[in-house]
């Protein structure tokens, strides 16, 4: 993704775009009031992660993509910093286990083949398919069309993997471990941060400069965007943080992916009756349940309109409907491959990989070490869609 969020120049403040994105908070705010104050609380810290991801134009694949191409290596140390303020913060509340009173836990998963052919699949997809989990929202909220094609295939390919998943966890894994849990908060900690500046600093003697983006922190560039992507890395980690304690999880994105897609298949026929990953349990409940009854779905809602914000402010809220075939298979086929991925994996570069490795859970660091093949097979793949690496 650009930093201009699809090559637009900043312009004037469009005060309808922005007026009808706080008209949308309000009215999805106003809905969920009346049950408790923590899903309103919820999708406006997702609303700022929407406006934080598209001011920073903070993308997990443009970032990987500079890396492998040109060796740009700034959006993957970013995501360092992001990993390192985000386990900083997390470590004292997973260790204790609670904040303020209300429990909280981690974004923990089992290690297993799923997660790394799924992570695998993740990282081929989101190169055709031009962004990832959190990209995905921020780039439809900010008037992207073909985005809109990626996310309904990201919506269909989950659902497909929900049909599958009987069968992926049954491939050979091992429970989830947490660093934090195996071997103490602290010592995991220490760990983590250790690894990560290594990684930082093999990444600026192997990568090349990039350029800076220059300009002070006034109050109009935090409302019309440009902001460094350090800005990015470190709010998004805060905010994390602030939603774990909020939702008493970490920041996940995919499970309403998948929830959608058999809504929606439901709604045109579908019979879930007997299939296994939507019979009995917490997916049949949220399956019989309304929409902005999911904490995850009403999350992802507010990403959308925190971005159709921040695009209004930028002036840059301008779709654009046509989309070269070529160009839409590869929407299409990403989709498709990210959700199935997300799915089978547990997670996204957000909910495996993000929430995964700021909780110290092993699988985050196999999704991410299996992702990276993906994404370069992706990235090779691109050209052959018509699209620029």
């Amino acid at each position: 993704m650009s930093v201009t969020a699809g090559g637009m120049s900043p312009g004037a403040v469009q005060y309808r775009v922005v007026g009808a994105g706080a008209v949308l908070i309000g009215a999805v705010s106003f809905m969920m009031a009346p049950d408790s104050w923590r899903l309103p609380a919820l999708f406006a810290i997702r609303a700022a992660m929407g406006f934080v991801l598209y001011h920073a134009t903070f993308g997990f694949t443009s970032a990987y993509r500079r890396m492998f191409v040109s060796r740009e290596v700034s959006g993957a140390q970013a995501q360092l910093l992001m990993l390192a303020v985000a386990s900083v913060l997390f470590a004292p509340a997973l260790a204790e286990g609670t904040v303020f009173g209300n429990p909280v836990s981690g974004a923990i998963a089992p290690v297993g083949v799923q997660v790394a052919a799924g992570a695998f699949l993740f990282g081929l997809g989101m190169q055709l398919g031009g962004g990832c989990g959190s990209g995905t929202l921020f780039t439809v909220g900010g008037g992207s069309v073909r985005m809109l094609v990626t996310l309904a295939a990201f919506v269909a390919g989950s659902f497909w993997a929900s049909l599958d998943m009987q069968w992926w966890v049954s491939t050979p894994r091992v429970a989830g471990i947490a660093l934090g849990d195996t071997i103490g908060w602290s010592a995991a900690l220490v760990l983590q941060l250790t690894v990560f500046l290594i990684i930082f600093l093999a990444l600026r003697r192997w990568g090349r400069p990039a350029p800076q983006t220059k300009g002070r922190a006034t109050l109009h560039r935090f409302l019309t965007g440009g902001w460094p992507v350090l800005w990015g890395a470190v709010a998004l980690a805060a905010l994390n943080w602030i939603s774990m304690i909020v939702a008493g999880y970490p920041w996940s994105i995919t499970w309403a992916f998948t929830l959608a897609g058999a809504k929606l298949a439901r709604f045109v026929g579908w019979d879930p009756t007997g299939v296994w990953f939507w019979t009995g349990g917490f997916t049949q409940k949220a399956l019989n349940s309304g929409i902005l009854a999911d904490d995850t779905m009403v999350m992802n809602i507010g990403i959308v309109l925190g971005a159709l914000i921040a695009a209004g402010l930028a002036g840059r809220y301008a779709p654009r409907f046509r989309v070269p075939l070529r160009s839409l298979a590869a929407a299409i086929i990403g989709g498709l491959l990210m959700g199935y991925g997300a799915r089978i994996a547990l997670g996204c570069n957000i909910g495996a990989f993000f929430s995964g490795i700021a909780s110290t859970s092993l699988h985050g660091w196999l999704w991410i070490a299996a992702a990276l093949p993906g994404t370069w097979i992706g990235i090779k793949l691109r050209p052959a869609f018509g699209m620029a690496n």
